[in-house]
């Protein structure tokens, strides 16, 4: 009954993860604010709406000598794929950030406040953020600043500032820096005309001066700086303002993202891939699927309406990712696009790295999409055929895979400046490997280019 290690740093309580039940123990440094949100009727009103994750007190003794200890122990429903900042769309951290700032608006009306601002204290159920860290929300004092505020500005406002006012994606920086891109770094790069905006000069350009000078005498000052609960409120929504005006910029427009009008499949032969693909899918029941170089989520919405409960998409084009987003979201779907490149996939992060899990850790699919993907490995990154099969195949028992012949035009586009390349790249090659390693279950030729999808199972 290990405790998770994402939560180790936390003195008030961890969470616990027993089989497929999830826990959470509160220790008696987080008594006081544990029940002072609890009495204050905040949790039930914030589980309600569906911004808190539901956390149903049980007996301590479930968690036995795992935590001696603990004074109380909540329960909370399985959250079935753990997403991370630098893996999401501009609309899911936007979506998340403000999902922050209107709990903590929320939380100040019912005399509660927010003790910090971490964007990995939210997760996703399809493209909906929920937060998840009942330990985040302590009693508000009167006159009290928000200390969280620096961390907003670092995991949420900077990262969207970055991509909306320079166009460079913000999942690498966050990736790299786990904490988040400091004003001071920020600020360095943003274009002199974004920090005339008058929030963010105050944000980024007046904050960052702060934290390059800082010393211990500022830091007493500062500690003693008062704010009415009116005047806190004010700034938490014109933060939300600045927050929820920000866009994805222009340069983030690829044709990916219009990939179902661009690509050259006639009418009938997009209609047999998608018929190819739900009909795989109700075949085995498959119930969680990865669709892997997702685009806009056109197959993850057939595989959703075909009888999966859930779709886990990851695609590397920031355009595409959005429009995926956009659709997940406009039609309700259990649909979660993430920033992902395949060819380097998120290692496991943070302290001894066990904190942040990498994408490995992370497998819960029974079934895998990889549909016009396979040549861009293989012929755009250089690949070897069998490497793909094997990792391929490593992440779900079953799964439906094109193959994309080298006289089909995309291919060709890739080979256009190379000289030979993956001699073994065939279509009787590609399903001789295939089958060493797994059953066949269906081959259908689907495009008069002689695209080929194949349903596979390794179970």
């Amino acid at each position: 009954m290990p405790r998770d290690p994402a939560s180790y740093r936390d003195p008030a309580g961890h969470v616990h993860v027993i089989g497929r039940k999830v826990y959470r123990s509160i220790l008696p440094a987080g008594v006081e604010q544990y029940t002072a949100a609890r009495d204050s009727g905040f949790l039930d009103l914030a589980t309600r709406n569906g911004r808190l994750i539901e956390g149903r007190e049980v007996a301590p003794a479930v968690l036995g000598d795992e935590a001696p200890n603990a004074v109380h122990v909540l329960e909370h429903p399985r959250i079935e794929f753990i997403s991370y900042p630098y893996c999401w769309s501009f609309d899911g951290l936007q979506a998340a950030g403000l999902l922050t700032l209107d709990l903590h608006l929320d939380a100040l009306e019912h005399g509660l406040t927010l003790s910090d601002a971490s964007a990995y204290n939210i997760q996703f159920l399809g493209p909906r953020p929920i937060f998840i860290d009942y330990l985040s929300l302590m009693r508000y004092e009167e006159g009290q600043v928000w200390l969280g505020y620096r961390q907003f500005c670092e995991h949420f406002l900077n990262p969207l500032l970055l991509t909306a006012k320079t166009g460079v994606a913000f999942q690498p920086w966050f990736r790299g820096s786990l904490e988040g891109i400091p004003s001071a770094d920020l600020g360095a790069v943003l274009p002199w005309r974004a920090k005339l905006h008058p929030l963010v000069a105050m944000h980024v350009v007046v904050q960052g001066r702060m934290q390059r000078s800082v010393t211990a005498a500022r830091t007493k000052t500062a500690l003693k700086i008062r704010l009415s609960k009116t005047a806190l409120m004010n700034n938490l929504r014109s933060m939300r303002s600045l927050v929820e005006k920000l866009k994805p910029p222009s340069s983030q427009r690829s044709p990916w993202q219009n990939y179902e009008q661009t690509a050259q499949y006639t009418h009938d032969e997009r209609a047999a891939k998608a018929r190819f693909v739900g009909e795989m899918i109700r075949a085995c029941g498959a119930t969680t699927v990865w669709d892997l170089g997702c685009n806009s989520g056109e197959y993850s919405e057939i595989a959703l309406s075909s009888g999966a409960r859930s779709v886990i998409g990851f695609e590397p084009d920031p355009g595409a990712l959005n429009a995926a987003f956009q659709r997940a979201r406009t039609k309700g779907l259990n649909f979660l696009p993430l920033s992902l490149d395949l060819t380097n996939p998120s290692p496991s992060l943070g302290w001894r790295q066990q904190e942040r899990m990498g994408l490995a850790e992370r497998r819960n699919a029974d079934f895998v999409l990889c549909l016009a993907l396979l040549h861009h490995l293989v012929l755009g990154r250089n690949l070897p055929l069998e490497e793909v099969l094997d990792w391929l195949l490593s992440l779900a028992p079953r799964g439906v895979v094109e193959f994309v012949p080298k006289e089909d035009p995309m291919a060709a586009q890739l080979l256009t400046w190379k000289a030979k390349v993956a001699p073994d790249y065939n279509r009787d090659n590609f399903a001789s490997m295939l089958r060493q390693r797994a059953r066949i279950e269906r081959e259908e030729v689907v495009t008069a280019s002689g695209r080929v999808l194949f349903g596979y199972s390794s179970a």
